[in-house]
């Protein structure tokens, strides 16, 4: 007899909370669209329930809220040349993040463990957005031949300084403190209160029970690095502030630039442009990364990111072009101009 697959997101409804759980620990909780359908769902249902007077997402097992999307199922349909799955992971994803952004009820994003890409998206657009000793945060997509995107770059554009611009280049994790020094969260918690947490949310009044539970977070070190962070980044130009960061003296400085010249050249450019174009909404980001994530599936260095780093795992891709005075104007430009028909419209 075959066992039936476990459901991929659990929804319950406990006293006046709305638990959503996703459950796939063994992927860490990575979204699939079916995730988002789900999600999406429980979301609209809740809205006009009257018991349900706060939403909780959080993620099944130990080691974080959620790694991403899942990305080798979009790395294959682009392999295949199939758009498909593609257009409706992204739009339906990032209607969600905006449902998230405005939903009428608080939302809870519990970012303990891993929280990168679509993680940040269905916690850090929420109202009450609570990290952990454990936290580890980061928008990682250039890495892959990507982008920032379920708002990220809408986020990072605001944070204080230039900290965004130095997560989205590096693609590096920061911890909890990091994050509320980022305005990607407002609440720490230790993770051992995390279950007492949950329990006082079933009464349904989020403010009550993260002022009960949470803590002034530790200093953080990457707001405690401000003065070169704020220093290298502030050039419009990436072979600007890489050379920025190699006349800095700091170790830090030169870890940097390190990490920001093993990443795709085309994807630094774009995410560079697009953080600079300071989205005046959510939903202007969005349109915007929608863009952007299409024409990365064929015009960009995504495919060879996620072979690289998810699928032979040699961690050497082979960037095109492999430089960036090689990353023309014109090439940048593409990506940003519009689908016409295929436009997501979030912004109207």
């Amino acid at each position: 007899m075959t066992t039936p697959a476990p459901e991929q997101v659990l929804l319950s409804v406990e006293g006046a909370l709305g638990r959503i759980t996703l459950n796939r620990p063994k992927a860490i909780n990575s979204l699939t669209l079916d995730m988002v359908r789900s999600i999406t769902t429980a979301l609209r249902q809740w809205s006009s329930e009257d018991q349900v007077q706060a939403v909780l997402i959080e993620g099944a097992g130990d080691r974080g809220l959620c790694a991403g999307g899942d990305i080798r199922a979009l790395y294959d349909a682009a392999k295949a040349q199939d758009d498909v799955l593609p257009k409706a992971f992204w739009g339906e994803e990032y209607r969600l993040n905006t449902m998230l952004a405005h939903y009428p009820k608080p939302v809870v994003g519990l970012m303990d463990g891993v929280c990168m890409g679509g993680g940040v998206g269905i916690s850090a657009h929420g109202s009450h957005r609570v990290v952990t000793e454990r936290t580890k945060i980061g928008m990682p997509e250039v890495g892959i031949g990507f982008v920032p995107d379920v708002g990220g770059t809408f986020l990072l554009s605001r944070a204080p300084g230039e900290l965004g611009t130095h997560l989205a280049l590096t693609g590096a994790p920061v911890g909890g403190a990091d994050a509320v020094a980022l305005d990607l969260a407002d609440h720490y918690l230790p993770s051992d209160r995390i279950d007492d947490l949950i329990k006082a949310l079933t009464a349904g009044d989020a403010d009550a029970a993260l002022a009960r539970f949470a803590e002034a977070p530790p200093e953080s070190p990457v707001a405690a690095q401000r003065e070169w962070i704020d220093a290298a980044y502030a050039a419009d130009d990436v072979a600007e502030i890489l050379a920025r960061l190699r006349a800095r003296p700091e170790e830090g400085a030169a870890k940097a630039a390190d990490a920001i010249e093993t990443k795709s050249p085309t994807s630094l450019k774009l995410t560079l442009r697009a953080l600079r174009s300071r989205p005046e909404s959510l939903e202007v980001a969005l349109d915007q990364e929608f863009r952007i994530a299409l024409r990365c599936l064929t015009a960009g260095d995504f495919v060879e990111g996620v072979r690289a780093t998810l699928v032979d795992k040699d961690r050497d891709p082979k960037w095109s072009p492999n430089r960036l005075d090689d990353v023309s104007e014109d090439q940048l430009q593409r990506f940003f101009a519009s689908l016409g028909a295929d436009e997501l419209g979030l912004s109207g």
